[in-house]
């Protein structure tokens, strides 16, 4: 391992902002903070949102900015990307932002029932091959149920087509509430848009958009009520990612 990621490494561990939760930890000791991160990190009893895959942390920092009576939390497992936004929330000396660095796979360990308001999925890896893997199959939405608000609002951003449109494909075959869907968010004229989905560009972001790709955009509610189910419909992939074929969305949800 290179200087540079040890440093990031040695930062992250003293970074007031930043919260360490591996795997291993989780099976021995639990998660403390689960069910009281307005307790005993944030210390205030403002709504708490989620940026799961955070990557370098710039859309929580940002997200924080804009609104400081909401707390804001950015998940990844890749701590020396997510050093970026932890250094600049410490710097700024912001008090809405916290930095967990866990697998998403047990993001329910980590948040209590009904803790958490609202869910942003920036630029998530669509994971074309592996279905319980990508962040909106019914897999990890029984995950989110457990820990978001009844009707709570899950955000998607997104280059990848085969994302969008399998998404959207989940929300319609479990009767979703969509609030707002665009395959062209930088050339959307509708309601919705706003500074703070125009105004925000993650490093992904820009370097999709550099190679003349759209961004599409999705926001729906969850429920909790009812049983989730997998739609079982080809979707064909995205071909500057890998491979030029279609692939079957089905899943089983596993709790």
């Amino acid at each position: 391992m290179g200087k540079g990621k040890l440093a990031k490494f040695a930062d992250m561990a003293a970074n007031p902002l930043v919260v360490e939760c591996p795997y291993w930890m989780l099976q021995h000791e639990g998660f403390n903070l689960k069910g009281k991160w307005n307790d005993t990190f944030f210390k205030n009893d403002n709504p708490i949102v989620l940026e799961l895959g955070c990557g370098r942390g710039e859309y929580t920092v940002e997200l924080a900015r804009q609104f400081p009576d909401i707390n804001f939390i950015g998940v990844d497992i890749k701590g020396s990307r997510m050093w970026h936004g932890a250094k600049t929330a410490l710097a700024e000396g912001m008090k809405n932002v916290a930095f967990l660095r866990t697998n998403i796979e047990f993001i329910h360990e980590m948040f209590g029932k009904d803790e958490v308001n609202e869910i942003w999925l920036t630029f998530s890896d669509p994971q074309m091959k592996k279905p319980t893997k990508r962040l909106t199959s019914t897999f990890f939405m029984e995950r989110y149920r457990y820990f978001l608000v009844d009707n709570g609002i899950i955000h998607l951003k997104t280059d990848s087509n085969f994302m969008y449109t399998y998404t959207k494909l989940m929300i319609n075959q479990n009767k979703l509430p969509l609030l707002a869907e665009t395959d062209d968010l930088y050339h959307c004229t509708s309601d919705f848009v706003n500074e703070q989905l125009l105004g925000i560009r993650t490093y992904y972001e820009q370097m999709w958009l550099d190679r003349g790709l759209t961004i599409k955009y999705l926001k729906f509610q969850l429920t909790q009520q009812g049983n989730l189910e997998e739609p079982d419909v080809e979707i064909p992939v995205d071909g500057y990612r890998s491979y030029d074929h279609v692939v079957v969305s089905t899943v089983k949800t596993r709790k």
